[in-house]
């Protein structure tokens, strides 16, 4: 039986969005990817008012560090969860310098109508202005929103919705 808030899978790629640095005004020379998904998402507690939350940490790395066979691994990991019938969407979190690469490509190796949205970061997630929690939970409900479905992979940064085929 279907619940009735959506049920969204996030997979935890690395990146800024989990990037940490050496104190709270740190937002360049941090380490990327260095926080676990868990940690981001104890920033985001209304999360949970919006949808149930499976979490996944698929990779924790730089996204300059996403290789071929790393990115073959997400689309086929995207792909498999979506064919579940109790996942509504998947929100992905991603580094921002490979970003747009990482979107096209998925947009051209999904094979479901279900909602798929990267989020990235500006900034690290320990920095005192960190974007990534407001990004997350505005995935999150954009995964959730039936008008998302059939529209490829969207792209959700800085309270903006975008496409990598523009």
């Amino acid at each position: 039986m279907k619940q009735s808030k959506p049920t969204i899978k996030i997979i935890a790629t690395g990146g800024t969005i989990a990037g940490a640095g050496s104190s709270r005004t740190t937002t360049t020379g941090y380490q990327p990817g260095a926080l676990h998904i868990d940690e981001l998402l104890k920033e985001i507690p209304d999360l949970s008012n919006l949808s149930n939350i499976e979490v996944e940490q698929l990779f924790n790395i730089d996204s300059v560090d996403m290789t071929t066979e790393r990115l073959l691994e997400l689309g086929k990991y995207v792909n498999q969860i979506l064919l579940e019938d109790e996942i509504d969407g998947v929100v992905i979190t991603h580094g921002t310098d490979t970003l747009e690469e990482i979107a096209y490509f998925l947009h051209l190796v999904v094979k479901s109508s279900k909602p798929v949205v990267i989020v990235g970061a500006v900034r690290p997630a320990t920095a005192l202005s960190a974007d990534g929690p407001l990004n997350i939970y505005n995935g999150v409900k954009v995964a959730c929103n039936k008008e998302s479905r059939g529209k490829g992979i969207l792209v959700v940064l800085g309270d903006r919705i975008g496409s990598p085929v523009i």
